[in-house]
């Protein structure tokens, strides 16, 4: 079939593509926000063509042999839909099972900034030792939230590697209610702070082990169920500091108590 967008130039010499997305009276499709958006940021004169009913959208997918909305054409070339256009500009192709930290780097980035911003303003001072505690407590309590998003994904992953969860299995649905716990507990510090640090550092050892049994000594490559079951983050080195960190948080709330 030919395909008839055609790509210009406008009389200010701007390129020129054509995306035929849907945008109907109840509904707009974000695909086709974003990839007219995309194309705007790449210099392109959108001819934004609406497909404003179920008729619409049928008889264009026919005619052009296409599944999805949004359609880009730039010249007599079918880009596609806002994925692919990102890898036609990038030139790159999006692996959505390619194993990356970020989701539980980004948790750390903000946890840590949440903790100076407390800090900042309710001691008055940014670096102490209150706001590192804060730190790790609103990291094991978005950590924990991202578990319970789905506990019956993250249950199935978390008893891959976790020693006692494969003893008892229970506990793979006890864990994030602990973890976020003792991390809501270590926030409100004091008396809370000494009940949550055998929380932390039970969980927090267990998972050290379990995490270095697996990495370290099993040598296998597995999916982390830290930000729940479904990320694509690779168990390892970030995984063990997470645990690691609680026991830590286990162990300095009781001392901190005594010295204090």
């Amino acid at each position: 079939m030919t395909i008839i967008a055609e790509d210009r130039l406008s009389p200010a010499g701007a390129k020129r593509a054509i995306l035929h997305r849907m945008v109907m009276d109840k509904r707009i499709c974000p695909h086709g926000l974003k990839a007219k958006w995309l194309l705007e940021q790449q210099g392109y004169t959108v001819d934004d063509r609406h497909l404003s009913n179920r008729e619409e959208v049928d008889a264009f997918k026919q005619t052009y042999g296409v599944d999805t909305t949004p359609q880009a054409f730039i010249g007599a070339n079918r880009i596609g839909g806002y994925d692919r256009l990102r890898e036609h500009f990038s030139g790159k192709v999006r692996d959505k099972n390619k194993k990356s930290y970020r989701p539980v780097l980004m948790i750390f980035a903000v946890s840590a900034l949440t903790a100076l911003a407390v800090a900042w303003g309710m001691i008055g001072q940014v670096f102490t030792l209150r706001t590192i505690e804060l730190f790790a407590a609103f990291t094991m309590t978005a950590l924990a939230l991202q578990k319970l998003k789905d506990i019956e994904s993250f249950s199935t992953m978390f008893l891959n590697y976790d020693l006692l969860a494969q003893r008892r299995v229970g506990y793979s649905y006890i864990y994030p209610y602990a973890e976020a716990t003792a991390g809501i507990l270590m926030i409100a510090g004091g008396l809370a702070g000494l009940i949550a640090a055998p929380i932390a550092l039970f969980i927090g050892t267990i998972g050290a082990l379990s995490v270095y049994k697996a990495v370290y000594i099993d040598k296998r490559d597995l999916r982390c169920a830290c930000v729940g079951g479904q990320t694509n983050v690779p168990l390892g080195f970030v995984s063990l500091t997470e645990n690691l960190v609680m026991m830590a948080m286990g162990i300095w709330m009781p001392v901190k108590a005594i010295l204090g």
